[in-house]
């Protein structure tokens, strides 16, 4: 039977799991099948987690092998899905096309309309200009506004009132066409127009309708100057010596005092080093799938950890939200199948009389950590010390660090799937939620007051729109998304003493 303390953590638990499926489902309905299909893609590759760590908080435990199972059946289920869903999807678009045929053809062939240009100095444009992250600049010429004012059709965009403002335009109207296909043929006829002088942008205005925001190029992305590639690089030298500092406090000594001892702290500090550059070569191998530029990382140095990740900006615009997903998504996903791999070698390599011995509470820390340490170890974590092996304690930091990175804040890589899958408003408020947190959780841990901090002074800002801010990523997109926001909470979030304590971790005075 379950304790008192126990009951509220397996509620939680139950609740949450549930709060994600029927929410999913509820968002998925109104698409009909291929909602649907996508709701069951999120649920096959959330169920062996939440399957997971249900069973273990009912006291259920199963063994690594279970789990691989799970994992590939959830895998199999996954792409089985995947190739439904986009046989669904091939038969709405053919018979979306035939509904827009359909309706152009009774469509007046009358010309858009156009307004005369009105001053942009408004409070309206002021707005949309503070929403773009762009500063006060000088009007469009005439010339290049209608220049600019031609590329639009019936067929595309339909523009009902041109604002110049800045040193573009805003054009209010309606979307004839396709999201993605409309803003592709009308950023190809702006280019054929005004070569690469102006940049096209489709985002959602206030009342929540698709605006076309035409802007110069000089406003693109900067690369960065010199200065900031030496900070870069004066950075990345801070963090190898911070990573050092941090092996020699688990071997227990300073190694600022004991530099004769190095050679003890390279093998420790270069699992670290590993499970950041794993991060942040994930992040450049897909911008350049996608083309895009990426700054020097900005390596954050972190005595607790070794570092607190890297601060990465995009040189080039985005064309969609999908590429930003992309990116963001690939640095975590690279840095924590990394460092989860050193995990479960070192917890599979571990034995008495291994290198390391750490309190047996060290596996409360997080309820990843914690199961999958109770897995491999079982009765071993009864013990007030626990014998691991060195890659235990890496796997271990380099969760914690990729975790600390995918808080959806600002321009974290969490704040940046968010910002993806739900757009910017969602994505602001996200990032108030976590500070709040944060601000909160600084009581019981420094770690989250300095996270706080970062997101405070360096992360708030969300990204800058990509140029079509209207097309969502699919739906096998946000299942990712979903599953990297839920492993991050599990990595973060400690197991209770009760919970600890029915798992066994934490020594035999804890069991019930």
């Amino acid at each position: 039977m379950f304790t008192a303390s126990e009951t509220p953590v397996i509620a939680i638990i139950v609740f949450v799991a549930l709060v994600i499926l029927i929410w999913g489902f509820l968002r998925a309905k109104p698409f009909g099948k291929l909602g649907i299909l996508a709701w069951l893609q999120s649920v096959v590759l959330m169920a062996p987690w939440l399957l997971f760590f249900g069973l273990f908080a009912a006291g259920i435990y199963i063994n690594l092998a279970a789990i691989l199972l799970m994992l590939v059946v959830s895998s199999g289920l996954y792409i089985y899905l995947g190739r439904q869903l986009r046989a669904a999807g091939q038969d709405a678009l053919l018979q979306e096309k035939a509904a827009k045929m359909s309706q152009n053809n009774q469509d007046s062939p009358h010309s858009p309309a156009e307004t005369t240009p009105e001053a942009s100095g408004s409070d309206n444009g002021k707005a949309k200009s503070e929403f773009l992250g762009i500063k006060e600049p000088l009007p469009i010429p005439e010339e290049d506004l209608k220049a600019i004012q031609g590329i639009f059709g019936i067929d595309t965009f339909f523009v009902t009132e041109t604002i110049p403002y800045q040193e573009g335009a805003i054009f209010k109207g309606n979307l004839r066409g396709e999201a993605e296909s409309s803003h592709d043929r009308l950023s190809a006829a702006l280019k054929e127009r005004v070569s690469d002088r102006y940049r096209l942008f489709m985002i959602e205005n206030p009342e929540g309708k698709p605006t076309m925001v035409v802007l110069p190029s000089s406003n693109d992305p900067k690369v960065s100057t010199i200065t900031q590639k030496i900070l870069a690089v004066v950075l990345a030298i801070a963090t190898i010596f911070t990573c050092l500092e941090t092996a020699g406090f688990f071997l227990g000594f300073d190694l600022f005092n004991n530099w004769n001892r190095i050679n003890e702290v390279l093998p420790i500090a270069a699992g670290i080093l590993a499970v950041l550059f794993a991060h942040e070569i994930g992040h450049r191998v897909m911008a350049k799938r996608h083309n895009i530029r990426l700054s020097l990382p900005y390596f954050i140095p972190a005595w607790q950890l070794g570092s607190f990740g890297a601060v990465t900006r995009f040189e080039s615009l985005l064309p969609n939200r999908k590429v930003m997903f992309d990116i963001a998504i690939a640095g975590p996903a690279t840095g924590g199948i990394v460092s989860l791999l050193m995990l479960i070698i070192g917890l599979v390599l571990s034995h008495e009389g291994s290198f390391f011995q750490v309190p047996a509470e060290f596996f409360q820390g997080s309820i990843l950590v914690g199961t999958l340490a109770k897995v491999v170890l079982g009765s071993a974590l009864q013990k007030p010390l626990v014998d691991v092996h060195p890659l235990t304690v890496i796997g271990w930091l380099g969760l914690v660090i990729t975790a600390l990175n995918i808080m959806p804040a600002g321009q974290l890589d969490g704040g940046r799937i968010v910002h993806a899958i739900y757009g910017r408003k969602i994505a602001s408020r996200a990032t108030l939620a976590t500070f709040i947190f944060l601000a909160i959780a600084a009581f019981a841990n420094p770690i989250a007051i300095y996270w706080a901090i970062i997101i405070l002074f360096l992360q708030r800002d969300l990204e800058r729109p990509s140029l079509n801010e209207i097309s969502e990523p699919d739906d096998a997109r946000a299942a990712l998304g979903l599953l990297a926001l839920f492993l991050m909470i599990t990595t973060l979030i400690p197991l209770t003493p009760g919970l600890a304590g029915r798992l066994g971790i934490g020594g035999a005075n804890n069991i019930f």
